[in-house]
């Protein structure tokens, strides 16, 4: 018989489950990214808990694993959030938590909201306080421009609002 076909460890030890990275800047949160993370850390262990109670089926035992990981993933990262009090941010510059209209190069108006990582949705106007855009954005005030240094090429936004959601 070949080598290729035989075990090496019969030990029937389960395999580590190696975990999600988890992003080493600090782990700001809006009120919105905070209900998030509860949110996400109770669907998984509801999950969890559905998957046990049917641990006989090889279904449930194949898609624990994955499940769990993401259970440690979430509960992670609502251990290390820091909520953010929006009503103590500043109004006349760009912050954590606000909601930024600009105008480009070609007068269209762009909303765009500075959240924390795992709320970043920039689909729906909502990128991460550590995107490249937050970044330029951060500190501005209205009528400044800012140079937004994209792959695509660089470009000027006008900072034409600041708001905060409530």
């Amino acid at each position: 018989m070949s080598r290729a076909f035989v075990k090496e460890d019969d030990s029937g030890a389960p395999e580590a489950q190696v975990d999600l990275p988890v992003s080493t800047h600090p782990n700001l949160v809006t009120p919105r990214g905070l209900q998030m993370l509860n949110d996400k850390v109770a669907e998984y262990d509801a999950e969890r808990a559905g998957l046990k109670a049917h641990d006989d089926e090889l279904a449930a035992q194949s898609h624990l694993p994955r499940v769990e990981q993401e259970l440690r993933y979430w509960e992670e990262r609502l251990r290390s959030a820091i909520p953010v009090d929006l009503s103590k941010q500043p109004r006349d510059v760009v912050a954590f938590g606000a909601v930024v209209t600009v105008a480009d190069e070609a007068g269209e108006k762009h909303d765009y909201a500075i959240v924390g990582e795992d709320e970043a949705d920039p689909q729906a106007g909502k990128v991460s306080y550590v995107s490249p855009l937050a970044r330029a954005l951060d500190g501005a005030a209205v009528g400044d421009v800012i140079l937004w240094k994209r792959p695509a090429g660089d470009q000027e936004l006008e900072v034409v609002a600041i708001g905060y959601e409530r």
